[in-house]
């Protein structure tokens, strides 16, 4: 039976307080700039790096991190976050699964500030896919939210049946954890969750909110 445990403190002290995490994979959409006031942005690339550093040196060798990321542009020059997570894996020796771009806006469709796509990076030390099993690259709608910083329905159920169909890990770890939707989706494909956030009302929403498989969609309790 998958269970569900949500700590209300700083993500960073938690995971520097743990070794491996036998058993677990991890998915986190860290932090955006907009949410350090003080930092410069080359302050802020170098607290993402060490971040995602330390969110992949926690996974064990035969599980997966996950990254869901948009990027920003940052006085018209752009920020892509995608290449700041292969530079922490890079550096851990951890190779790129796949790389899924989730659209955030109709193809086509000018957006300024953020592109109307996220990224969604896969890594691990040493698993290796299933090449048989593979899904598509592009997926047209990231699907229901429950705020506006959350993932998509469809990007967290993506990552959890990959995690329970393509890995031995029964546990998903999810740093930032927001409102929860990484969390639910994965009670909703039998994985148990274990979320950290900083932020009270959040953790709160994040220990209540479930996810209805065959509706495919969100239950706010």
């Amino acid at each position: 039976m998958s269970t569900r445990s949500v700590y209300c403190e700083d993500a960073i002290s938690w995971l520097e307080s743990k070794d491996i995490q036998a058993g677990c994979s991890f998915i986190t959409s860290m932090p955006d700039i907009s949410e350090f006031p003080g930092y410069t942005l080359n302050d802020w690339k170098a607290w993402f790096i060490k971040t995602a550093s330390l969110v992949m040196s926690r996974c064990p060798d035969d599980g997966v991190t996950i990254f869901y990321q948009s990027d920003v542009k940052i006085d018209g020059a752009w920020v892509d976050k995608g290449y700041l997570c292969q530079k922490a894996a890079e550096a851990l020796g951890h190779e790129l699964l796949w790389h899924k771009i989730i659209c955030r806006s109709p193809a086509g469709i000018a957006t300024f500030g953020r592109p109307s796509y996220s990224h969604m990076l896969c890594f691990s030390k040493s698993l290796k896919v299933d090449i048989a099993k593979s899904t598509p690259d592009v997926l047209p709608d990231l699907g229901e939210k429950t705020w506006q910083r959350g993932m998509g329905l469809e990007a967290c159920i993506l990552a959890a049946k990959f995690i329970a169909e393509q890995t031995a890990t029964t546990t998903v770890i999810n740093p930032f954890c927001g409102e929860g939707s990484m969390l639910a989706v994965a009670n909703a494909h039998n994985l148990s969750a274990i979320g950290i956030e900083r932020s009270p009302k959040r953790a709160a929403k994040a220990q209540a909110l479930q996810m209805d498989l065959k509706l495919k969609r969100f239950n706010e309790n």
